[in-house]
């Protein structure tokens, strides 16, 4: 039974979004059966929803072993309806026991779990310096200690029996990740929200994620004065000749500031106008050095090396840093609070907007300087 329930379900789903997605390429409105078509299905999916929940109900009831796969589909309709319960709350319906109702707070309701992991995850998904940054989910302050070899060397060397060797003393230092508070706030039209075609919580879903994924990047790749740091303070850096132009021999020799066992999952990433310069760079016997690649990340490689592009990098600029080149688990990124979101329905009413607000704390800063190294343009640096 629960499978057959679960492939109607999912046939109803499938169904659901060709009828949306053909409406979307088409770029029209939902005509008047499309939308009763809808209508019908998610009635029919919510059908089934409570009655593969309540078999899973009674099988308990009569201790019948429960198998793993209905398991499963207990934690997917947990989701389902959550995420059923945050589109009614925003859209103003009045919930009821089988919606589930929505943890209340000063000034709207906290969005459910299901739904606020779904934003973290997508962060994460189009972020590729926040994904690839060694990450610590820690509480408070984090020292992460460090062997400075460039004050202290371990003394190596030929050696007489029954001579005395010459010591040397190891000094250790630490990086100090702290945590700064910041907040996000995606307002949303009314006028939308009341559109009952529009799916609500994808639109808020991507709304908040795209924010967040912009405010961190910004900090991880230029940095704040006095906040948080990223890749600003990195000393492994190399000089351009111009302030506005990057040789091909340039490139080469940034690429070559990253010693060789860091180089395997190293990245170039600039501003989408140094990278269309890069385009026209080639090497000594006239092969560009930008390249298609179909499995590269998006479809670009420099040097064997997949490119990633970023509007938060400046372009090339008198003393601007126009390219990081390396393997970016050399900068360390804190989380000292997991993301908070919440609903404010009342706060822009005058507005007849309703706002989603999240809030986190972090911190960034570079762990090991050799794995990453960057081109700065010639001329004085600006200031931020």
């Amino acid at each position: 039974m629960e499978k057959e329930l679960m492939e109607k379900k999912n046939d109803l789903i499938t169904r659901a979004e060709e009828v949306l997605n053909t409406a979307k390429v088409e770029k029209r409105e939902l005509t008047e059966d499309e939308a009763a078509e809808l209508a019908e299905i998610r009635d029919n999916v919510r059908r089934i929803i409570e009655t593969l929940k309540l078999k899973g109900d009674f099988d308990k009831m009569e201790n019948k072993e429960v198998k793993q796969e209905p398991q499963v589909e207990v934690d997917l309709d947990r989701e389902a309806q959550e995420t059923r319960a945050f589109e009614n709350y925003v859209r103003g319906i009045v919930l009821n026991e089988r919606d589930g109702e929505l943890t209340k707070a000063a000034n709207g309701a906290v969005i459910p779990t299901t739904i606020a992991n779904r934003i973290i995850k997508r962060v994460y998904d189009i972020c590729p310096i926040l994904e690839r940054s060694s990450k610590y989910n820690v509480k408070g302050n984090l020292d992460l200690p460090y062997y400075d070899v460039s004050e202290t060397t371990i003394n190596v060397a030929y050696q007489n029996e029954f001579s005395p060797l010459t010591s040397s003393v190891g000094n250790f230092k630490s990086i100090s990740l702290t945590g700064f508070l910041a907040g996000a706030l995606v307002k949303i039209s009314r006028s939308l929200i009341n559109n009952s075609q529009f799916d609500i919580v994808s639109f808020i879903v991507e709304e908040m994620a795209y924010s967040i994924k912009r405010f961190i990047e910004h900090e991880l790749l230029v940095g704040t004065e006095g906040k948080v740091t990223g890749l600003s303070t990195l000393t492994n850096s190399m000089t351009a000749a111009s302030s506005s132009a990057i040789t091909a021999d340039e490139v080469v020799t940034l690429q070559g500031k990253v010693k060789d066992v860091y180089q395997a999952d190293a990245i170039w990433i600039m501003n989408p106008a140094t990278r269309d310069a890069l385009r026209h760079l080639k090497d000594n016997v006239g092969r560009y050095l930008l390249q298609d690649d179909i499995t590269a990340p998006f479809g670009k490689v420099l040097l064997g090396k997949p490119v990633y592009v970023s509007d938060n990098m400046p372009e090339m600029t008198s003393g601007t840093v126009a390219i990081y080149y390396g393997d970016m688990k050399g900068l360390a990124t804190k989380f000292s609070e997991e993301m908070n979101i919440e609903v404010l329905r009342e706060k822009f009413a005058d507005e007849h907007a309703v706002g989603v607000i999240g809030w986190l704390e972090f911190d960034s800063k570079v762990e090991n300087a050799q794995k990453i190294a960057k081109l700065v343009m010639a001329g004085p640096t600006p200031s931020i």
